[in-house]
C-alpha cells in the first residue's frame, strides 16, 4: 500500500502507523520508566540493563515526535507539554543515573533537558488547562530543576527557579483551592534554606556573591611525593547516611549529607549532550567518564535498610577498594555507666526516629531500657571490617566509635567528630555541622568560626592559596610520622581519602588553637589515635594557622604561642 491509500477516517496509512508507533513508544516508555521504582536501590550491577532498556526507548520516543511532528501536532493532537514530560522523564533519567553511577556528568546531561523544558516554554499552556494534575507535573518539574542546579552549584539559577515555582504554586493554590498547599509551601522554605546554608558570603568587588565548587578539582589535593609509601587503596564506594531532624533538609538530603555528597565528587566534565546544526537536543548516549567512588544517599534509613545496602556494598567492593561509611545523626546514649564498654554498652548515632516502626508495622512503644532499634552501634559495623573500612562519624555521640576494635586486621580508620560546640557554634546547627563544613569546606568553617559572615574575593583567594600550602606541609607531616598508624598511611594513596584525613587534621589543630573552644570534648578524634606531636600539634600546622587568622584579621581569637596552650 501506499501513502496515499486512506482508511476510512480518511487518514493516510503513513501518518496512521506514525500515530500508531508513537503511541507504542510512548506506552513503552511508560511501562519501563515505572518498572525502575520496583528495582533494588542497592547494588551496581542488578539495574543496568533495565536502564539501558529504558534509555533507549526514551531516545526512540524522543528522537521520533522530533522527526514527526507535523503528523503528530495534526493527528494525534501532539501538546507542548506532552513534549515536556518526555524531555522531564529522560532529565530524570540522567539524575537516577548519577545517583547510581556518581559520574557527575550525567548532571549536566539532566541539566541540558531540564534547561530545554523551560527555555522552550513546553508547560507553559499547562496553566490555561483546568487538569491540576498536569500542573503538579508542572511543579515537580521545577523541584527536580531545582536540585540539579544545587548540586551543579548554580546558585543563581536556583534563586530564579525558586521565584518562579513560588509564583507558580500561589497560582496553582488560588485556582484550584488544593490541599497540598502546605506541602509545596515547605519546599519553598527548604530550598531557600539550602540556598542561604553556607554561612559566609564571599564578595566580588561588584557585591555580588561568588559561587565556588567545593568538588575534588585537578591539583588541589598534594601529590605524593617520590618515594613515599603509601597504600594503593581506592575509594569505590561510599554510604552517606543522614538523620539530623534540626538540619536544613530538601529532596531527601540534609546539608550535611549534601556536603559530603559533594566532597567526594571531581568537578563535572563539559555538557556532553549533543545540539546539532538546527539547534535540536539530543539525548548522548555515552556521557564522558569520570571516576568517583559510587554513592548511597540514604536518610533516615531504618537498621534493616541500613544492613541491606552495608551489605550489598560489601558483597560487591572490588579488591584493594575501599568502603566508606558517613554518619551525621543523633546520638544514642547508654543509660546507664557500665562497667564493660563494649561495641554495643557506649550507644551509637540514631539512622531512623520513627520509635515506633518494627520490621514495617506500627507495634507498642518499646520500654526505653531497651536498645534502640534503629542505633547504629560500632559493633553493627564489626562485621565489614574484614574489608578495608573508613569511617566518619558526625553525632553528639561520636565518642562511641572511639573505642573501635579492628579484628582483622584491614585498613580501618574513624574520623569523629567533637561531641560539644561552644554555644554560638551550636545555635548554627541548622545550617550543618561545623565538623561536616571543615571536611567540605575548610576555608568556609575557618571563616565561620571566626565569626566572619562575608569576605572578599581577593581575600578569599589569598587564604586559599595559603591553605594550599598547609595541606601540603599536613600531607608530609602525617608521611612522615614515625609513630603514627600504619591504617592512614594505607588509604593516603587515594585522593578523597588523603584529602579528607588533611582537612581532618586541620580542623582538629584549628579548634584546639581557637580561644573559643575550651573542653576536650570539642575536638575531633580519631581511631586509631593520631599522633599529637606529629601532626595537630606541630609547630609548623599551627604557624600556619595563626598565619591564616593574621590573614584574616582574627589573631586576637587564638593562643598566639604554645606556652599559652599549656598555661591555659
Amino acid at each position: 500500500m501506499t501513502g496515499a491509500e486512506t482508511d476510512e477516517d480518511n487518514i493516510p496509512l503513513g501518518e496512521r502507523k506514525t500515530v500508531t508507533d508513537f503511541c507504542y513508544l510512548l506506552d513503552k516508555s511508560k511501562q519501563l520508566f515505572n518498572g525502575l521504582r520496583d528495582l533494588p536501590q542497592y547494588g551496581h550491577k542488578q539495574w543496568q540493563s533495565y536502564f539501558g532498556r529504558t534509555f533507549d526507548v526514551y531516545t526512540k520516543l524522543w528522537k521520533f515526535q522530533q522527526q514527526h511532528r507535523q503528523v503528530l501536532d495534526s493527528r494525534y493532537g501532539l501538546k507542548r507539554w506532552q513534549i515536556g514530560e518526555v524531555a522531564s522523564k529522560i532529565g530524570q533519567l540522567y539524575y537516577h543515573y548519577y545517583l547510581r553511577t556518581s559520574e557527575t556528568s550525567y548532571l549536566n546531561e539532566a541539566f541540558s533537558f531540564y534547561s530545554a523544558i523551560r527555555q522552550r516554554s513546553y508547560y507553559y499552556q499547562v496553566n490555561k488547562e483546568d487538569r491540576p494534575e498536569l500542573v503538579v507535573k508542572k511543579l515537580r518539574y521545577y523541584a527536580r530543576y531545582i536540585v540539579v542546579c544545587l548540586l551543579l552549584n548554580k546558585m543563581d539559577l536556583v534563586k530564579v527557579l525558586v521565584k518562579e515555582l513560588s509564583e507558580e504554586i500561589e497560582d496553582y493554590t488560588q485556582r484550584f483551592n488544593t490541599e497540598d498547599q502546605m506541602e509545596w509551601n515547605l519546599v519553598l522554605q527548604e530550598v531557600a534554606a539550602f540556598v542561604e546554608a553556607d554561612p559566609v558570603s564571599v564578595l566580588r568587588d561588584s557585591g555580588s556573591a561568588l559561587v565556588s565548587s567545593h568538588r575534588l578539582q585537578d591539583g588541589c589535593v598534594p601529590a605524593l611525593e617520590q618515594g613515599m609509601v603509601v597504600g594503593q587503596l581506592a575509594l569505590a564506594d561510599a554510604l552517606i547516611i543522614g538523620n539530623c531532624n534540626n538540619q536544613v533538609k530538601f529532596s531527601e538530603l540534609t546539608i550535611d549529607m549534601f556536603r559530603m555528597l559533594q566532597a567526594l565528587e571531581r568537578e563535572p566534565v563539559n555538557l556532553t549532550t549533543q545540539t546539532n546544526k538546527q539547534g535540536t537536543l539530543e539525548p548522548s548516549e555515552k556521557p564522558a567518564k569520570r571516576e568517583n567512588p559510587h554513592k548511597y544517599l540514604l536518610y533516615k534509613p531504618t537498621f534493616s535498610q541500613l544492613f541491606t545496602f552495608l551489605s550489598a556494598s560489601f558483597k560487591e567492593l572490588p579488591a584493594n577498594s575501599v568502603l566508606l561509611v558517613y554518619l551525621s545523626a543523633t546520638g544514642v546514649f547508654p543509660n546507664a555507666r557500665l562497667d564493660y564498654e563494649g561495641p554495643y554498652e557506649m550507644g551509637g548515632v540514631l539512622t531512623n526516629t520513627n520509635r515506633d516502626v518494627l520490621n514495617g508495622e506500627t507495634g507498642q512503644k518499646r520500654n526505653q531500657s531497651q536498645k534502640e532499634m534503629h542505633c547504629l552501634h560500632p559493633g553493627d559495623l564489626l562485621p565489614f571490617t574484614r574489608k578495608p573500612l573508613f569511617v566518619i562519624v558526625d553525632s553528639s555521640n561520636s565518642s562511641a566509635y572511639k573505642n573501635f576494635t579492628n579484628l582483622f586486621g584491614q585498613p580501618l580508620v574513624c574520623l569523629l567528630s567533637p561531641t560539644v560546640y561552644p554555644k554560638n557554634v551550636q545555635d548554627q546547627a541548622q545550617r550543618g555541622s561545623l565538623f561536616t563544613l571543615f571536611l567540605y569546606c575548610p576555608l568556609l568553617a575557618f571563616l565561620s568560626v571566626c565569626g566572619l559572615s562575608s569576605v572578599g574575593q581577593a581575600l578569599w583567594e589569598r587564604a586559599h592559596e595559603l591553605l594550599r600550602r598547609t595541606y601540603h606541609d599536613i600531607a608530609q607531616l602525617l608521611a612522615r610520622s614515625r609513630t603514627i598508624d600504619q591504617a592512614f598511611l594505607q588509604f593516603f594513596g587515594d585522593e578523597f581519602l588523603r584529602l579528607m584525613l588533611i582537612r581532618f587534621v586541620f580542623c582538629s589543630a584549628a579548634l584546639r588553637l581557637h580561644k573559643m573552644f575550651r573542653e576536650v570534648r570539642s575536638y575531633p578524634e580519631s581511631y586509631p589515635q593520631l599522633p599529637l606531636e606529629d601532626t595537630v600539634e606541630s609547630a609548623l600546622l599551627q604557624k600556619h594557622i595563626l598565619d591564616l587568622a593574621a590573614m584574616l584579621d582574627v589573631t586576637n581569637l587564638f593562643w598566639s604561642d604554645h606556652d599559652s596552650l599549656e598555661t591555659y
